[in-house]
């Protein structure tokens, strides 16, 4: 054993011994995930503890002390700045220190715990009429520990300015593990009746008086000077005459000087009427020029971006993904609001009208549609996510993303700015805060090799002196960190930066709070995550990025939006855990240090990293929700393939990875086949293939039955269209193949059923590629014969499979002609239709569960757009996976997570209401979650077809 790890296993049993029964974590598999947070950095830490209350805190900070160990308080994990990773323990807050603790309607406050996700106290506080008006675009995922931490801001900080001016109190732990509470009269002891305790912070509260009584002067020059300074210690707001404000003056701090456990906030009223406007504009600088007008109208925002977040976002979620601006390169989004939506329109269209006088827009207008306007912020909001990976491929970095100047000098800066990007042949995507003069950017560094980590330094180091030069400041929102403390000298006077030191001093005399950050800082290029790495042979080609598989995992960059509970479809597993190794994003930096072969030494053998994926669905939604298009179905499927190489397997991937082969074999005796399944050996079966016997195994279907079926799919005229049969409809459904042609027929597209073929998709999620690439071989080559009419397929999963894993592992030009033939039922519909069509008479209402590879491949083809369409006045869809996700839910071992997905938004929708789930899997689940009520899921075509009175024979 080596003095290392001795030393941590003292450590955890210290921890264990003052706190039994406290969750802590230590290995590769537990830590790797929290060496990351949404910087350029990696620190691995020691231990991963996840407090359950403050007592827990005081143990590991107590415990810690005595050992010397470094703490660094976590929150949703997205600092930008490298402000949440560290060498010791991390102490998560967002999993179980998340509760509201209460919510003063009267006084317009509310209590809540450090790891409080932001959209859950605004969702809370909205049931009273209230909200917490600072709203970074990480809102659906970050803490409001973190947001204390880092000061942050947000989208309305032109109404709502920074978090400091909404904090009451801090119930926070010192550094040796004193409880106290600081609030906007000083600092006291949480428990009064502790004499120690009470002694303590009343020394540390003096000497912090005594502090600032030394440097009142420095303070009142150097601090404060514009909305968004966040650079340093706010110790302005411990100037005598701000009433020796505590609390704020410990906001900002980044977790340098106390942990923060609990907080007591202010709270404001929702506004009752809103508008929006975009503006269009040639460049960011004429966007900029207009911003001192625009704030005379007291807008609630004024955001800003470039046309490469825009560009980014419509290849990859569908060109229809943003509507609502105007022709330009660049634009600003003003929101105004007011208590009478009529006077914000009048104001709106009095804005446009002067701004249309200054003759810098290319364009603008009033978004009226809530639809509309929803979609535009999340443009915004996934802003960093975008940047990072453009539309041509290329990748960007934070490090200089949080810059700030008053917001009259925003244009002349960015001009500035933009000579000197291009003095140093770097290029930045803008976007950001423009109504504050906070500016966000994304800079192409290479922090991969020492010549691109030299230039990134040098360009650092110019940049704060810019930004210095206009009055700015080197953080608007998301703290110094590790990227910009190092380069505080250049912003501060030596005095200053002994004043900042001082203040952590008397916090935290050992420096063990997050240290290298603000005080005593690491190098802003130490501890880069970034290195060069060799290419590694795969069998997927990964032809979007540059260095093949190493280039697709490091796609996550850590913004979370796979942690968010609300919008999207990613992801099923985190939502149901909670736990951050059950992220895309855990699982994505667990395949980051697998490549590096640091703390993850056995590469694609890794134990580790297989069950870091083993709860991932395959469920492709990252994909398409995740603003840099993290595909972790398809890293899962080659890193199952390298793991198992050569190697037995888990019996379910023969069970049920060859189940088109078998179940082709059991259509030809059907009913026996059925009734032996059903039987006690059908539950011997399962066991031995590793399947669950909590479900009841899917009849097979007749050969005779499909038959059946494909004749009356045979179109009476010549065929537009090739409805592909697939293995699942073929197996188990062949009635929905005859549903399907004859509402494709009804609708103008007659088809030819094409039979006896495979997507491949059953080997490709249990990564068995090899077969894979067979079986898609011989489907490319019955498809790819000089026919290039369209392929329509009822499945979604097998038509997602066609589109995007078959020329993906093939990678031959046959495969991409065959991928883009390919459509969805709805995407024919959509398309293909004749104009004239007419479908029966519809229910006004029904449940909608969408395929989530339906979802995340075919862009802008929605069953609830179509459905819509088509006369369905209310479309209730189940935002989400169905749980079940083909062979995962069917697994013995991934059943009760499975059930635990489906009860997220499925199973509640189950009311008795038409459902509509096109996948087969989909289907499967609500049938088993129905139990004995009488609900059976509907294929589209099923709910289309013209002859739906005429029951298929399935058996």
């Amino acid at each position: 054993m080596t003095t290392a790890t001795r030393d941590l296993a003292g450590l955890t049993d210290r921890i264990a011994e003052i706190a039994p029964g406290l969750r802590v974590e230590t290995g590769p598999g537990a830590t790797g995930p929290y060496a990351y947070d949404a910087s350029n950095y990696r620190v691995p830490p020691r231990a991963v503890v996840f407090p359950r209350t403050a007592d827990d805190v005081v143990a590991v900070l107590r415990a810690c002390r005595e050992a010397g160990v470094p703490v660094t308080a976590r929150g949703g994990g997205t600092s930008m700045a490298g402000n949440a990773v560290g060498l010791g323990v991390v102490l998560d807050f967002s999993r179980y220190m998340n509760r509201i603790l209460d919510i003063d309607e009267e006084a317009r406050t509310a209590r809540v715990e450090a790891g409080v996700v932001l959209d859950a106290l605004r969702s809370a506080t909205a049931l009273h009429g209230l909200d917490f008006g600072p709203d970074p675009s990480s809102h659906s995922r970050c803490t409001l520990g973190g947001m204390i931490g880092n000061d942050a801001c947000g989208n309305r900080s032109v109404r709502d300015g920074r978090t400091t001016g909404h904090v009451e109190a801090l119930e926070i732990v010192t550094a040796d593990g004193v409880r106290a509470v600081a609030d906007r009269s000083g600092l006291r002891a949480a428990e009064p009746g502790d004499a120690e305790a009470v002694r303590r912070v009343a020394r540390l509260e003096a000497d912090l008086r005594r502090l600032v009584e030394e440097h009142l002067a420095l303070i009142r020059t150097e601090l404060g000077r514009i909305p968004r300074q966040v650079s340093g210690f706010q110790l302005h707001h411990l100037l005598p005459e701000n009433g020796f404000d505590m609390a704020r003056a410990l906001v900002g701090t980044e977790g340098t000087c106390a942990v923060v456990t609990a907080a007591t906030v202010r709270l404001v009223a929702t506004a009752q009427a809103s508008t929006l406007l975009t503006l269009g504009y040639e460049d960011v600088v004429e966007a900029a020029e207009d911003v001192p007008e625009i704030l005379r109208w007291s807008p609630s925002a004024v955001e800003g971006m470039d046309e490469a977040i825009v560009a980014t976002m419509r290849a990859r979620r569908g060109a229809d993904s943003v509507t609502g601006l105007p022709e330009g390169r660049a634009w600003l989004y003003v929101e105004l609001e007011g208590d009478d939506q009529a006077a914000v329109n009048a104001r709106a269209a009095e804005l446009l009208d002067v701004l249309k006088a200054q003759g810098r827009m290319t364009g603008g207008r009033v978004v009226e549609s809530p639809a509309e306007r929803r979609s535009l912020w999340r443009v915004r909001e996934d802003g960093a996510g975008l940047a990072a990976r453009l539309v041509d491929g290329g990748e960007s970095w934070p490090g200089w993303e949080d810059a700030a100047v008053a917001p009259e000098n925003l244009a002349a800066y960015l001009r500035d700015f933009r000579k000197l990007l291009a003095s140093h042949q770097l290029t930045g995507v803008l976007y950001g805060h423009f109504g504050a003069g906070c500016v966000h950017v994304r800079i192409d560094f290479d922090p991969a090799t020492e010549t691109g980590r030299t230039v990134m330094r040098r360009f650092l180091t110019e940049a704060a002196a810019l930004v210095v030069e206009h009055g700015g400041t080197l953080s608007g929102e998301h703290g110094d960190g590790r990227a910009r403390s190092e380069l505080l000298q250049v912003m501060y006077s030596h005095r200053m930066i002994a004043a900042f030191a001082a203040f952590k001093k008397v916090f935290d005399p050992e420096g063990l709070l997050n240290p290298g950050v603000i005080v005593d800082p690491a190098p802003l290029d130490a501890d880069l995550a970034l290195r060069e790495l060799p290419l590694l042979e795969t069998s997927f080609g990964f032809p979007h990025d540059e260095d093949g598989f190493a280039g697709a995992v490091r796609r996550c960059v850590g913004v979370g939006r796979c942690r968010s509970d609300a919008g999207g479809v990613m992801c099923p597993s985190y939502r149901a855990t909670g736990e951050e190794n059950d992220s895309t994003r855990g699982r994505a930096r667990m395949l980051q240090e697998m490549i590096r072969g640091e703390t993850v030494t056995d590469g694609w053998r890794s134990t580790e990293v297989r069950d870091a994926l083993d709860l991932c669905l395959s469920c492709k939604a990252c994909s398409s929700d995740c603003p840099v298009g993290v595909d972790m179905a398809t890293y899962k499927a080659e890193f199952l393939h390298q793991h198992y190489k050569g190697r037995l397997r888990p019996r379910s991937h023969y069970s049920l990875g060859w189940l088109p082969r078998t179940s082709a074999l059991a259509g030809y005796a059907a009913r026996p086949v059925n009734a032996l399944l059903r039987g006690p050996l059908g539950k011997l079966l399962a066991r031995v293939g590793g399947v669950t016997t909590k479900r009841r195994i899917p009849a097979f279907a007749s050969r005779r039955a499909l038959r059946k079926t494909l004749r009356t799919t045979k179109a009476a005229e010549p065929a537009k269209a090739v409805l592909f049969v697939d293995s699942f409809t073929r197996a188990f459904r062949p009635e929905i193949a005859g549903a399907a042609g004859r509402v494709l027929a009804d609708a103008g597209v007659p088809c030819t059923p094409q039979d006896g073929l495979c997507c491949g998709l059953t080997w490709v999620s249990t990564g068995q590629l090899n077969v894979a690439r067979k079986i898609m071989a011989r489907t490319v080559d019955a498809l790819d014969n000089g026919d290039d009419r369209p392929i329509i397929v009822a499945e979604p999963s097998c038509a997602a499979a066609l589109k995007r894993d078959v020329p993906e592992l093939l990678g031959t030009e046959a495969a991409r002609r065959v991928a883009d033939r390919v459509h969805t039922f709805t995407g024919a519909l959509t398309d293909l239709a004749d104009e004239n069509w007419s479908p029966p008479p519809l229910p006004e209402n029904v449940v909608l569960q969408t395929h989530c590879h339906e979802y995340a491949t075919f862009k802008g083809r929605r069953p609830a757009d179509l459905l819509r369409r088509l006369g369905v006045r209310d479309v209730d869809e189940a935002e989400g996976c169905c749980g079940l996700a083909g062979n995962f839910g069917f697994e013995a071992q991934h059943y009760d997570t499975s059930i635990a997905v489906a009860d997220l938004a499925l199973k509640p929708r189950l009311d008795g209401r038409p459902v509509i789930a096109d996948g087969f899997s989909c289907a499967t689940q609500i049938d088993h979650l129905a139990g004995d009520r009488d609900i059976r899921a509907l294929h589209l075509a099923e709910l289309l077809d013209p002859a739906a009175d005429q029951p298929g024979e399935t058996t």
